[in-house]
């Protein structure tokens, strides 16, 4: 969950105790934000089935202060260091250097799916993804996060050097964080940066 609440200690505290009495167990904090008096958390937590969701949101909305920017699924594993992994398996995938990040991306950023796309024709996408993609129409300068018609929360990223164009989709939850851009922004430099990656991607768009 997405937390903004006020920048002051004890704020946090009162959360966390809300959140044990609905049951709640707090696995990862992550702080995206601090300013003007107030901060923006992204909390992990896991919680029993029988605990309905629309719970959590009214009694965290009951502490002063306190608003919910949207609450997801992840599948995450918290206090990991999953990119380090991922990066691994990637400089070993040779030919499927990119189908192997874009199945990777999703999990990473507790997203529904990724897809690569070339003059608005999908390369590959992720297990999750949809029949029909939406595409935006134009990528932009540089990764971007927008919300598109249909409310589908999204990161638009160019690979110039490629000639194609990356999408990560979150159907749930908040729009992606300038923080979260800022990561798969780093990601995405290391992956262009590896050998094999042009012949992973020449390979898909032989496809």
């Amino acid at each position: 969950m997405r937390v903004e609440l006020p920048d002051r200690p004890g704020s946090l505290a009162q959360v966390t105790k809300v959140l044990g009495v609905v049951g709640a167990d707090i696995t990862q904090v992550i702080v995206l934000d601090r300013g003007a008096g107030a901060a923006v958390d992204d909390i992990t937590i896991f919680c029993p089935d029988s605990t309905p969701r629309q719970a959590l949101v009214k009694s965290l909305e009951g502490v002063e202060g306190v608003r919910i920017e949207g609450i997801w699924p992840t599948r995450e594993a918290p206090g990991t260091y999953p990119e380090l992994e991922i990066l691994k398996y990637i400089t070993t995938a040779g030919d499927r250097a990119l189908t192997t990040l874009v199945d990777s991306l999703p999990v990473l950023f507790s997203a529904d799916w990724a897809a690569t796309t070339a003059e608005n024709r999908v390369l590959y996408a992720s297990w999750r993804a949809p029949q029909e993609l939406t595409i935006p129409d134009e990528a932009p300068a540089r990764p971007a996060a927008m919300t598109l018609d249909d409310g589908l929360h999204v990161i638009h990223a160019p690979l110039p050097p490629l000639a194609i164009a990356l999408i990560l989709a979150r159907s749930e939850g908040p729009a992606f964080h300038r923080i979260e851009v800022h990561r798969l922004t780093r990601i995405l430099e290391i992956f262009l940066s590896l050998p094999a990656t042009e012949r992973s991607v020449a390979r898909q768009l032989r496809k």
